[in-house]
């Protein structure tokens, strides 16, 4: 991916030693989720246990050094910028676990999930940016730690840079990709997930349907359900419910972080210093973390996340220009929008929020975000030009439009058609929503792009929003919007 405007150096100003809001926000994504969230927790509780039981269980985190001979970095903006970046490491967890939740196979401990959380200079906010393990990157020149080999720059997926060169390549690929200097990095992998949401108490979590996923064993009647660690784990692994695929699943990540945010505030922990120690026990227990993430940071973490509530935090994916960009000796990753992932990073560096506005009410809310949307639209009148019109109002609407519609084969169609594979039947909805009246048909075997076969019905595209965006520009929501009511 081409470089994203560079800032202009500017003065690295001494930095003071802040808070680690992000770590709690972090725990969004997969395993991230799980035990980041689970050391913000038991950093909040830092702040109500004291210095003396944080000192000691500081001992508990495995210290690297991922900023190690780095060069030619990007300035310091506001605020502070935590790498949280979770991994598959599932040896530690026993073999009926294993078989319980479908966790079988040997850990390869690669990325699972990969994002920036940024806590405000103010330590009022914090934000989270996933950045999806397939995006589309390119590593600087080093060394492969398993191989020894000399590397030249080359492109791959994003979790690759953990493969060949771990915590600091990782460091360095996304400080390249996003200009935003990375002040902390936090490793945990999804064995202190489950026992932190075990002791925590569970988490609770609602869907307005079904969910149920073969490969990971998730299996959840619509309503609202109490999961255990396990399950958790289960709910926040799971990408083969739709057609959604990885997107689908960090919207079910933003809930399960928004949702352990709650539980946390809400559970005694912050004033229970028992509660504190166990929780961090668990959270500590598989972190990797670098050397200035220790326990005046937990402390002053603590204090800060006080009055912390999930309206404090906001979740938003990279904008994806291209979904499936095919890449040689790589395959099909997830190009950025260099634009406005440009905007956002730019954003996040002048520690600016990220979701300064509700959305308005007259703007329809559906399940899956447009700009996840293919459509293919065809004239089925002989209105000339109407194709034309349907495909950019579909655009304009942030769908992602082939932008070269066509004739149907029925031109005397009266009601607009809106063709699609049940398999991707909650983008087919989306669209249908954004088209008044129109009838939705399943044709198996189409594939993910919605076929369009505009009726003399069609008066116009309807705006609409995901409940869950996980991108697009400012496409974020906050804590408060996505947990059970």
């Amino acid at each position: 991916m081409s470089a994203l405007p560079t800032p202009p150096p500017s003065p690295a100003p001494p930095r003071s030693r802040r808070p680690w809001l992000p770590c709690l926000r972090r725990g969004r994504q997969r395993w991230t989720t799980r035990a980041a969230t689970a050391v913000s927790v038991a950093v909040l509780a830092a702040g109500g246990a004291g210095h003396a039981v944080v000192t000691g269980l500081d001992s508990d985190i495995d210290r690297i050094d991922p900023f190690k001979d780095m060069k030619n970095r990007p300035a310091r903006g506001d605020g502070t910028n935590v790498l949280l970046v979770g991994t598959d490491g599932r040896d530690r967890i026993s073999a009926e676990e294993k078989e319980k939740y479908k966790l079988g196979g040997e850990p390869c401990h690669c990325t699972d999930t990969v994002m920036i959380v940024h806590l405000s200079e103010d330590r009022r906010r914090a934000s989270v940016v996933s950045l999806p393990r397939d995006s589309y990157a390119e590593t600087p020149a080093h060394t492969d730690r398993n191989t020894g080999e000399r590397h030249r720059a080359h492109p791959v997926k994003l979790n690759a840079a953990y493969a060949e060169g771990g915590p600091r390549l990782t460091v360095r690929t996304v400080e390249n990709m996003t200009h935003v200097k990375i002040d902390h990095y936090l490793e945990v992998d999804f064995t202190s997930f489950m026992k932190t949401v075990d002791v925590l108490g569970g988490v609770r979590i609602c869907t307005a349907r079904p969910l149920k996923d073969p490969v990971t064993g998730l299996d959840l009647v619509a309503g609202s359900h109490e999961l255990n660690g396990g399950q958790a784990l289960q709910y926040v692994r799971s990408r083969h419910l739709d057609g959604a695929a990885d997107l689908g699943r960090v919207q079910r990540q933003q809930r399960f972080m928004a949702a352990l945010i709650a539980r946390a505030t809400s559970s005694g922990v912050l004033l229970n210093p028992v509660r504190f120690r166990d929780v961090t026990r668990a959270a500590l227990g598989s972190v990797r973390a670098d050397k200035g993430f220790g326990a005046d940071e937990l402390i002053a973490l603590g204090r800060a996340m006080r009055s912390f509530s999930p309206s404090s935090s906001e979740f938003t994916t990279v904008p994806i220009g291209d979904m499936a960009y095919a890449v040689k000796g790589v395959g099909s990753t997830l190009k950025w929008d260099e634009d406005k992932a440009g905007r956002l990073f730019r954003t996040l560096r002048d520690d600016k929020p990220l979701a300064p506005h509700r959305v308005r009410a007259e703007v329809l809310r559906v399940e899956v975000a447009p700009q996840q949307i293919q459509v293919q639209v065809e004239n089925g009148t002989m209105t000339a030009g109407l194709g034309r019109q349907v495909d950019r109002g579909l655009a304009a609407a942030g769908f992602r439009t082939t932008r070269v519609p066509v004739n149907g084969q029925d031109r005397s169609l009266r009601r607009t058609v809106v063709r699609y594979d049940p398999r991707w039947d909650r983008s087919a909805e989306s669209l249908a929503g954004a088209l008044p009246g129109s009838e939705l048909r399943a044709v198996p075997g189409q594939g993910p792009v919605m076929r369009v076969v505009v009726g003399a019905d069609y008066k116009g595209v309807r705006k609409v929003r995901a409940d869950d965006p996980t991108r697009g520009e400012f496409s974020t929501v906050t804590g408060d919007q996505v947990v059970c009511p």
